[in-house]
């Protein structure tokens, strides 16, 4: 019996494969609930923000609810996300904080996350319907602007956490502690604290290191830095980091988590980054393996020998 009875649906907007594939999901659940006679009645729930793709469709399990998200992470004891990595992110910060798992299915580019390739919508699903899944559990980072002592915004990242001048294109100078100690002083483009599920993100094109999700640590990782001693550093998940935004900056730095949340900042203010308190976990269809997915959506799959 599933343990699945509250499903909710999120997909990418404005998207016609997303909502082609959005109506697979809905036949597929449709088809699972009618084979399994002694299976309680299945309740799907719909971001109430693509609702309307999904007019007319009979799912054959009852009329389907809208809601916004925080509603389906209240409701549900399951997500389906239909798009690229910046659906799952977005969606994941609501979602981790409800304790509900997420499982992707692929309709962007790499999809390190929605790890569901579109042609195997129905074999996976079922597959995890039935109970039989792989679990990977994410930590994400929390991020706090203080300004003379006062917090003026905060955010969390499934990712990351990144410094960046906005749309300026100068340096900027900043003072890196972990866990109480000075680590050391930088002038770059930004700096990138990636989690190891963000680590194939942003910091990878930044140069950062590759960390398998299920590692306890965070990639430090200058963008362009002035100081070229200035390298990628790894640390304990445990470890609070505290940067210092230098007093002579003349640009308005941002903090952005995700890419998603952004919170303006400005010389002088600090930014405490730890580990965030809730956990995403994330279903993968069984087989599934990180270093073969680094294998097809890294270009990894030479060998260094070629028989014949």
């Amino acid at each position: 019996m599933s343990q699945f009875n509250n499903i909710g649906l999120i997909g990418r907007l404005h998207s016609p494969a997303v909502v082609e594939t959005l109506h697979r999901v809905l036949a597929c659940l449709s088809l699972a609930h009618e084979q399994n006679t002694k299976q309680s009645r299945r309740q799907i729930w719909v971001d109430e923000r693509i609702s309307g793709s999904l007019d007319g469709v009979d799912l054959g399990v009852g009329q389907y609810t809208t809601g916004d998200i925080h509603l389906l992470g209240q409701q549900c004891d399951l997500v389906i996300v239909v798009g690229g990595d910046g659906s799952m992110l977005s969606a994941a910060r609501v979602m981790a904080t409800y304790g509900v798992p997420m499982i992707g299915i692929n309709r962007g580019k790499l999809g390190f996350l929605t790890d569901i390739a579109p042609d195997q919508v129905e074999a996976s699903l079922s597959q995890v319907l039935a109970g039989e899944y792989e679990v990977s559990d994410r930590f994400m980072l929390s991020a706090h602007v203080l300004r003379n002592g006062t917090e003026i915004g905060r955010g969390s990242g499934l990712n990351d956490v990144v410094l960046h001048p906005g749309q300026s294109a100068r340096m900027l100078a900043f003072d890196i502690t972990i866990d109480g100690a000075p680590a050391y002083f930088a002038r770059a483009d930004g700096l990138i604290i990636a989690t190891p599920t963000g680590s194939t993100a942003y910091a990878l094109s930044a140069g950062g290191p590759i960390m398998h999700p299920s590692l306890d640590a965070i990639a430090l990782v200058p963008m362009n830095p002035h100081n070229l001693s200035s390298r990628p550093l790894v640390v304990s998940a445990d470890a609070e980091l505290e940067l210092r935004i230098g007093d002579d900056n003349s640009t308005q730095p941002i903090i952005s988590c995700d890419g998603q949340e952004h919170i303006v900042c400005e010389p002088g203010d600090q930014v405490l980054i730890r580990r965030h308190e809730a956990r995403l976990r994330v279903l993968h269809p069984l087989g599934h393996h990180f270093y073969q997915r680094c294998r097809s959506k890294l270009g990894w799959q030479g060998r260094a020998s070629e028989d014949g």
